[in-house]
């Protein structure tokens, strides 16, 4: 086993929630897109500082979120849940199904190009 991976599991995720298993009244889907809302990073935890760095370079999804940590979703969750309880970050859902472009017309526009060129 590597370094890196032998430090990585020497914090198991209970300890990273604080004993939580579950987020708090904020819900959140592995696609719910996340922004950081506040500078302010003092006397957060150490993953939760690191979360903060992430969200602040731009949007990023749950799922995005829990692969850059290297933390399962639930654990990232909770962490999210934390952050918006306290006000540093902002969460958006993800675009419904019904918002999306219609595919037979954007095939449609696709070909109409195609046909001028």
């Amino acid at each position: 086993m590597s370094g890196e991976r032998r430090s990585r599991g020497l914090v198991r995720p209970y300890v990273v929630t604080g004993g939580r298993a579950h987020a708090s009244r904020n819900t959140f889907d592995a696609v719910t897109v996340v922004i950081a809302t506040r500078e302010e990073v003092s006397g957060l935890t150490p993953e939760k500082k690191r979360l903060m760095e992430l969200c602040r370079g731009g949007a990023l999804s749950v799922a995005e979120i829990a692969a850059h940590l290297s933390l399962p979703i639930s654990v990232t969750k909770v962490l999210l849940s934390d952050l918006v309880d306290s006000g540093h970050i902002a969460t958006h859902a993800a675009v419904s199904h019904t918002a999306r472009p219609d595919m037979k017309l954007l095939k449609d526009v696709l070909d109409g190009l195609r046909a001028c060129l």
